[in-house]
């Protein structure tokens, strides 16, 4: 019996699948395939296309390195380290490599012998709306931080006052000059460097003075930049300004808000000169100050913000934008970076309260205070502020 030519529906099923992975490629989430030490081994199309990437580019990289952009080398990728769990999660989280934020679900996949050896990474798009929750829910996290930090600096402050005020008291009855008075002294030094720490985090869960006033934003930054730029300019460092014509006036605190722009001022410095320790025509770090009155906020860059659509009454907000193009900071921080004492630079050299501080300074004026940041190519930190006669305005 000659033997019968198969359907053409059959001889698809037949087909080998090792060639063109027509089902692999036809998903149209991007799917990544990644050993428990986080090499990639596979990707099907939509990943190659969302990372603008080809093939040869992606496969035998670190995981790391295609969604996030990279890591510090004195900081450990968190999603490298969970997979060596070899344990199923789900998380939403921006992944720069693929320009947008997702659904990350990674599964583990048992070989026959039940050992685990790939893990199946599978990222969702998200929406608009989910977007807006997922900020909501930061801000809310952040919020809750605040109160905690608020409520540890309450019950240090007392007995730490108390220990400032008994170390003068012996220090006043000791001889001048002598070892006691030394150490007393150093006591003395180093409880009202802790009483400086606590006034950061009161202030950081917004606490403290609020006496505000009608301000011009760009008269802060003005006066912000004529601060820093002679050390700007012995590093090497270029500053290149975009203010609008006309002002740029608020309701809020001068100080406070000069604070917010020198500490952001301070990471670029600190980010810029680690990337480059000589000269370089990227040293530079760009600032813009506009009033926004669009009633949507276009992202800087091809990646999409962590930032939800504003509602309709936000039409009239200060928008302020610093970027550089230093180290970057690494997407699995990205998220913790306004966490009080959290900080990417290494031991000894940050205090880890610069942004946390600035976060709560913002929020009590209305705002908002945002991060974009690729490593190795850029940060953005993206400041909105309701202008002077929104009904958002700090009062």
């Amino acid at each position: 019996m000659a033997d019968t030519p198969l359907k053409p529906e059959t001889a698809a099923l037949d087909c080998p699948t090792g060639k063109g992975n027509e089902l692999f490629d036809a998903i149209q989430d991007p799917v990544l395939i990644v050993t428990p030490e986080g090499v990639i081994i596979d990707a099907n199309l939509a990943a190659i296309n969302a990372a603008h990437k080809t093939k040869k580019q992606i496969i035998g990289m670190g995981i790391c390195k295609i969604i996030h952009g990279g890591s510090s080398p004195h900081l450990k990728c968190p999603l490298e380290t969970f997979l060596r769990t070899r344990a199923p999660r789900v998380e939403e989280t921006r992944l720069p490599g693929l320009f947008g934020e997702y659904l990350l679900t990674i599964s583990p996949v048992k070989d026959c012998d039940g050992i685990i050896r790939k893990t199946l990474l599978i990222a969702r798009e998200l929406t608009p709306d989910e977007l807006r929750k997922v900020d909501s829910m930061r801000t809310a996290q952040l919020a809750a931080i605040g109160e905690l930090a608020a409520g540890v600096a309450h019950e240090v402050n007392n007995p730490i006052t108390g220990i400032i005020n008994y170390a003068q008291l012996l220090l006043d009855d000791s001889e001048k000059d002598s070892l006691q008075a030394q150490l007393l002294t150093r006591i003395i030094n180093e409880g009202e460097r802790i009483a400086s720490i606590i006034k950061n985090l009161l202030s950081f869960a917004r606490e403290g003075n609020q006496e505000n006033e009608p301000i011009d934003m760009i008269q802060v930054i003005g006066d912000t930049l004529s601060l820093v730029e002679h050390q700007f300019k012995k590093d090497g460092i270029k500053i290149s300004t975009d203010f609008s014509q006309d002002p740029c006036p608020i309701y809020g605190n001068f100080r406070q808000l000069q604070q917010v722009i020198l500490n952001l001022l301070s990471n670029s410095r600190f980010s810029l000169n680690e990337r480059y320790p000589t000269t370089s025509p990227d040293k530079k770090v760009m600032i813009a100050c506009h009033l926004v009155t669009a009633p949507s906020i276009p992202g800087s860059n091809s990646i999409r913000p962590s930032l939800a659509a504003p509602t309709e009454d936000e039409k009239s907000r200060i928008q302020i934008s610093i970027r550089d193009q230093g180290t970057g900071i690494p997407q699995g921080i990205l998220e913790r970076i306004f966490d009080p004492f959290f900080t990417t630079k290494p031991a000894g050299q940050g205090t880890g309260l610069g942004l946390s501080i600035s976060f709560g300074i913002i929020q009590a004026h209305g705002g908002t205070i945002k991060v974009n940041s690729i490593m190795h190519q850029f940060t953005e930190m993206l400041i909105h502020i309701p202008a002077s006669g929104s009904h958002h305005a700090a009062e």
